[in-house]
């Protein structure tokens, strides 16, 4: 049975919500210095029918547009409105921080290492305290969505626990370029489900203040593909196929700058690579440095710095070392 199946009312933020409703609930999340309020519009679709309740955010992070474009597309084309269950869209959690294109709360702190929150702590800590307390119990299921941080690109891929078998599964059925096995760091989004036994897939692609249409592509097909799967997706739409599945990866490291200068990329995103492939050249501004960066193993590039310049030490490319089998 779902978290609102046994009566068949979806309860949240003190609203009671019936079956075949569709309503838009604003999260009071605090007030600015000239006591205006802040708001969260939480866009819910519920179906006539019982199911599960499925909860979508972006925006954890103010600056990752790309995942807000997904839920906004979800949300656009209604692939949100279920055959059965409750679809519930939170296109922008970290309102302050899209509004000023910063990753952070204006406390400084990175939402998502706050998690679970306190009640009488920081301002992004209370929000998580409100969050996980009163939205997060309705979930039978969580889609979140973020891109790369800074100027680096992230290839589309699912970040899930190893440890949870089921939520491998729910990855592949997802589908995205590739799936990468990571712990749960302390703090996040994915640790507090973890804890409150809510099942979750966090879903990276694209960089920081930034649209790609093709990562947003990815987002909502994968996001089709799990809402078919638990029978929630309405007939009209029609998923196309893909001819290959995701890839999985166990293990993936960065290459570094050996050099600070001018960065140079040669090699597309998502590309498998040899071992001594040219990835990039540094080059100084006077014509006179010019450095060759080479795949230091074979694998498949899942990350790449756009940045026009580097430093010395500088993350430039994420490489897989082992895949799954």
């Amino acid at each position: 049975m779902t978290a609102t199946e046994e009566n068949d009312i979806l309860s949240i933020l003190g609203e009671n919500i019936p079956l075949g409703t569709s309503k838009t609930i604003n999260f009071n999340i605090a007030n600015l210095y000239t006591s205006t309020k802040v708001e969260i519009p939480i866009i819910i679709e519920r179906s006539k029918k019982s199911g599960p309740t499925i909860l979508i955010t972006a925006g954890i992070h103010g600056d990752e547009i790309n995942g807000v474009e997904v839920v906004r597309q979800i949300i656009a084309k209604k692939i949100n409105k279920p055959a059965k269950g409750t679809v519930i869209c939170i296109p922008v959690l970290n309102v302050f921080g899209f509004l000023s294109m910063n990753r952070f709360f204006p406390d400084g702190r990175d939402l998502n290492r706050v998690f679970p929150g306190t009640k009488n702590g920081s301002l992004a800590s209370r929000f998580a305290y409100q969050f996980v307390n009163e939205i997060l119990p309705v979930a039978d299921f969580c889609l979140d969505f973020h891109t790369g941080g800074a100027s680096r690109f992230n290839a589309p891929h699912i970040r899930v626990d190893p440890k949870n078998e089921k939520l491998v599964a729910l990855a592949k059925v997802f589908d995205t370029s590739f799936i990468l096995l990571s712990k749960n760091l302390d703090g996040s989004y994915r640790s507090a489900c973890a804890k409150k036994e809510v099942d979750i897939l966090l879903f990276e692609g694209g960089k920081s203040q930034n649209s790609n249409r093709d990562i947003a592509v990815e987002g909502v097909l994968g996001t089709m593909r799990i809402l078919k799967h638990l029978e929630m997706l309405k007939p009209e739409f029609v998923i196309p196929s893909k001819a290959e599945s995701s890839i999985v990866i166990k293990k993936s490291f960065w290459i570094r700058a050996k050099y600070s200068g001018l960065l140079h990329i040669k090699i597309p995103i998502g590309k498998h690579v040899d071992k001594g492939e040219i990835l990039a050249t540094i080059t100084d501004p006077y014509g006179k440095m010019r450095h060759v960066v080479k795949a230091t193993n074979p694998g498949y590039i899942i990350n790449v710095n756009e940045s026009p310049i580097v430093y010395k030490g500088d993350a430039i490319f994420r490489i897989t070392r082992e895949l799954a089998s």
